[in-house]
């Protein structure tokens, strides 16, 4: 009885070894040269939030340019933490629907994404794009830092000292704050729902507005 109860211990105590070795981590695995590769490239990517109405079809227009890395729709500018699609939509929050743009600076950059920015939006009309009317659907570029501030402003003054509108921009400039993502359902709302997101981008007029004011047809 002795020695099996020897061995039962034996062969627990051998076995308790193996699982914490295997446990551990393999130093040599994590600096292999795919992670170092990996952490390079990121070192490439930056972050633009843009607000351009619906964030639907801010995400749908930004995820279309070369660059473009990926897109979240969601909320910035209020006051309320974790705010709710509701309470967005209603005004209560002081937030803006809008878009986190995520790109490689190897491929696009601010400036670029700017110009395109806005032949996306109206932004002549202050609080409302296209059929939505309200402060949380407002047009506004949030910056990151000094850099894209300079960018910003620069680029909004050459779309005013174009002449090609006599109104005044509207869209504002504002530094970035807190950005919420917006309920899973917004997420890439015209793939998941091609018909919904088509049909509401039509009887909202926002391609045909666009095409009166830049002349491009959408």
């Amino acid at each position: 009885m002795g020695i099996c109860l020897y061995r039962q211990l034996h062969s627990i105590l051998l076995l308790a070894v193996l699982i914490l070795s295997a446990c551990k981590p393999d130093h040599h695995l994590t600096e292999a040269p795919e992670n170092k590769a990996t952490e390079i490239i990121n070192e490439n990517f930056e972050f633009a939030i843009f607000a351009g109405g619906c964030f639907w079809c801010t995400e749908s227009d930004f995820d279309k340019l070369p660059g473009v890395l990926s897109t979240i729709s969601g909320y910035i500018g209020g006051t309320a933490a974790n705010p709710t699609y509701e309470q967005v939509s209603s005004g209560v929050t002081g937030h803006i629907e809008a878009v986190k743009v995520t790109f490689d600076n190897t491929q696009t950059n601010f400036s670029k994404l700017l110009e395109a920015f806005w032949q996306t939006i109206d932004p002549l009309t202050p609080n409302q794009q296209f059929c939505d009317v309200g402060p949380q659907y407002r047009s506004a570029i949030f910056y990151y830092g000094p850099s894209q501030k300079k960018i910003a402003e620069a680029s909004k003054k050459a779309l005013e000292t174009s002449r090609q509108f006599t109104q005044p921009i509207a869209t504002e400039i504002l530094p970035v704050s807190e950005f919420y993502p917006a309920e899973e359902y917004h997420q890439n709302y015209y793939i998941r729902n091609p018909l919904r997101y088509a049909y509401y981008r039509k009887s909202c007029g926002r391609d045909k507005r666009l095409e009166e004011l830049w002349g491009i047809k959408y």
